[in-house]
């Protein structure tokens, strides 16, 4: 076997998710898969960091040294778990937690956190971390990565796929069966982040489970018009967007503008279809020969919202990746132990034709086990 663990913890905040991959001749199975909850005190320090965007630097390298613990244990339980043993493992591809992504600052960067030291002497195993800064230095924009992974798993020469990952953020990969068409993706706006912080603003929970809440609402189409007026919808690609720009902020200021009173109930319907909208129309742009869509990510369990995607693209089968083999929920981290094997293997792992960067680059930052180095 040759056995990867990919690990991811995204813009959602709902868990550390931990997968244990056997790439043998290529192919992909997958061991074992967990996710495995944030302590309270970190979730909130995290929450804090992120809607904040500024911290004292002793905050900021605790967090980071935290989180790089969280990983490690997540990763120790579900090896101790499935009694496999951290020698078996060739690596850990750790996406971190993004705390800041400026794809368009004078000197672009995207931050994570979630110390690599940390996790590869905890775990004994050789960590790879820090997936996104060399596509930047390129001139792209270091997000989406999965694409690759997405591609290397689900394209098929007998029809046009889209790949949906639907986390806090959604973004797109464009299948075409056509191996001589370029691929592409892209994010296409918020996908979880605004109807999860909403709803947190309106009850004890992280999050409307299958859309319940937004299901007793009405869309208001005025809401609906004044965000989907914001640019981000209308930039050119390659584009890429984050909790930075799309957040409870944006939402208010949104609201103020449009200065009439809106049940909370219409408003998270109103999200909901702002997620389908925003996703669909992008479809319709720049992949209006799709035959079949395929989600992921937590979106992949609202029942409301893949029905709003089906109501939009009537003329697409709406699934999710259960239908090609793997549960939704594992995509993302499988995608990074796929990512940390094409490092180790010195092999690229962006699409320059998704991200923008100038050409194809090995990505992530090495930190050698002891058992590596001897």
């Amino acid at each position: 076997m040759s056995l990867y663990i990919g690990v991811m913890s995204g813009t959602s905040l709902d868990g550390i998710d931990v997968a244990v991959v056997d790439f043998t001749d290529s192919d992909m199975h997958l061991q074992a898969a967990e996710t495995f909850p944030f302590s309270t005190t970190l979730r909130n320090d995290l929450l804090k960091l992120i809607n904040s965007g500024r911290c004292h630097l002793q905050q900021l390298g605790q967090i980071d040294m935290a989180l790089g613990h969280a990983y490690s244990d997540a990763i120790n339980q579900l090896l101790a778990e499935t009694k496999i043993g951290a020698s078996d493992i060739n690596a850990v591809g750790c996406h971190g937690q993004t705390i800041f992504h400026a794809p368009d600052a004078a000197f672009p960067f995207s931050m994570q956190i979630g110390n690599g030291n940390v996790v590869a002497e905890l775990t004994g195993i050789t960590t790879v971390t820090d997936f996104r800064q060399r596509d930047m230095v390129l001139g792209g924009q270091g997000a989406p990565l999965v694409p690759a992974f997405h591609q290397a798993m689900f394209y098929n020469d007998r029809e046009n796929r889209v790949i949906a990952n639907i986390g806090g953020i959604s973004n797109i990969t464009i299948l075409p069966a056509d191996r001589q068409r370029v691929l592409s993706g892209f994010d296409t706006g918020p996908g979880n982040v605004l109807l999860d912080q909403w709803y947190q603003q309106h009850h004890d929970r992280f999050y409307d489970e299958n859309g319940q809440w937004a299901r007793n609402g009405e869309i208001d189409n005025d809401l609906l018009s004044l965000l989907l007026a914001d640019p981000y919808f209308q930039q050119a690609v390659p584009k890429s967007t984050g909790r930075e720009y799309f957040n409870l902020t944006w939402l208010t200021n949104t609201l103020a503008a449009l200065d009439k009173p809106i049940r909370a109930e219409a408003v998270q319907k109103t999200l909901l279809q702002l997620t389908a909208v925003s996703l669909a129309d992008a479809i319709k742009l720049y992949a209006a020969d799709t035959h079949s869509l395929f989600v992921c990510g937590g979106g992949a369990h609202n029942e409301v919202l893949m029905q709003a995607l089906r109501d939009q693209l009537p003329q697409l089968t709406v699934k999710t990746t259960e239908m090609l083999g793997l549960a939704p929920d594992w995509v993302e981290a499988c995608a990074f132990a796929w990512l940390a094997r094409q490092t180790l293997n010195h092999d690229s792992g962006n699409l320059p034709a998704v991200t923008g960067a100038s050409k194809e680059t090995i990505l992530g930052a090495v930190y050698y086990s002891s058992k590596a180095a001897s």
